[in-house]
């Protein structure tokens, strides 16, 4: 099974909440006006309605008794107006998609349509269009550069799945060829590190640590050196997961990044900021944050198959600009691949 098919399996919250909201949206139709009733006629003579009632009726053909038989019922169409794009756009912002996102793309669906009386798979259509048009720009996988080492610095709050993505990162590359180091920079957590070490041996990557409670800057200083003397292709660092309201815990990664400098002035040469879907808008304060201090130079997104408000991840793209190279939707080492604007549209409205 592709990636996008287990995204389309697997994104049934969000899918399945937008597309229905999608349907019910059209099934809302205001009730059309009664027609009035004609003016009664009078009655006819029975003596002249009895030819008539005799007459035979016409038959169908074959064709028409085969298209009659196999016609689908019509789908319920009603006419795009401003009440309905009011309902759109209450649905996109529950989803997290944002005000200001939410607001642009029924405007940019309305274009041309107002008036006309559309179904809810022509809708679902339009707004995979608009989703994909914002997220075309940033779908753009991983860059890989000559520089050896490529210093990788993976960061992001708690729980936000950062070892997991590094693990399957670490996978793909390593199946393309290239070599890898991982250091497990978590230095305060012992289960950070056995977690890490785990997917490290799932990857066949080996992972440098470090004894617990150690400066994680300088683990990450010894793991360039020995990148570098062993013609690594990529190092990638794992950090502690931090809060982004910790001024501490954000300054300790502000040393990782001024100590990685002192041994490569280039590096890192990206800084992937690891988001939880689930997280929501909160995911939008979360890369502010990261960008001032880590200087973000790319999303991995994760558990998109967790949420039904999966449009966080449109809002991120439109607001930020910042590149998607990969999105997840499981805890397998496969369940990670590059991020495809148009397949992941069409997942997430349902189609």
């Amino acid at each position: 099974m592709s990636f996008f098919s287990k995204l389309r399996d697997r994104l049934t919250r969000s899918s399945s909440q937008i597309g229905a909201g999608l349907d019910e949206i059209v099934a809302d139709a205001p009730p059309a006006a009664e027609p009035s009733a004609p003016a009664a006629q009078p009655s006819a003579p029975a003596a002249a309605q009895w030819p008539a009632a005799s007459q035979p009726q016409p038959q169908p053909g074959l064709m028409g008794r085969l298209f009659a038989r196999d016609a689908a019922p019509a789908e319920p169409r009603r006419e795009l107006d401003d009440a309905m794009l009011e309902e759109l756009e209450d649905m996109l912002i529950a989803a997290d998609m944002g005000t200001d996102t939410a607001l642009r793309v029924t405007a940019n669906i309305a274009e041309g349509r107002m008036g006309r009386r559309i179904g809810a798979s022509e809708l679902k259509q339009a707004l995979a269009d608009e989703i994909a048009r914002i997220m075309t720009p940033v779908a753009r996988p991983l860059p890989l550069y000559p520089k050896k080492p490529q210093v990788v610095l993976v960061v992001g709050v708690n729980g936000s799945g950062k070892t997991t993505t590094i693990g399957k990162l670490a996978s793909q590359f390593r199946a393309a060829g290239k070599t890898v180091v991982i250091a497990a920079g978590d230095t305060f957590r012992a289960a950070a590190v056995e977690q890490l070490q785990v997917w490290g041996q799932r990857a066949g990557v080996p992972v440098m640590v470090a004894p617990q409670g150690s400066d994680p800057a300088s683990l990450a200083y010894d793991a360039m050196v020995r990148a570098e003397a062993e013609g690594a292709d990529l190092l990638m660092i794992d950090t502690a997961g931090r809060l982004q309201n910790r001024a501490d815990l954000m300054e300790e990664l502000a040393k990782i990044v001024r100590v990685i400098r002192k041994k490569d002035p280039s590096a890192p040469h990206n800084t992937l900021l690891v988001l939880d879907a689930t997280t929501g808008q909160n995911a939008l304060s979360q890369v502010e944050t990261f960008r001032k201090l880590a200087d973000v130079s790319g999303l991995v997104m994760t558990k998109l198959d967790g949420t039904a408000r999966g449009g966080v991840l449109v809002a991120l793209a439109d607001r930020f600009g910042l590149p998607i190279h990969a999105i997840g939707v499981g805890e397998q080492i496969d369940d990670l691949d590059a991020f495809d604007a148009g397949e992941f549209a069409r997942a997430l409205v349902g189609l």
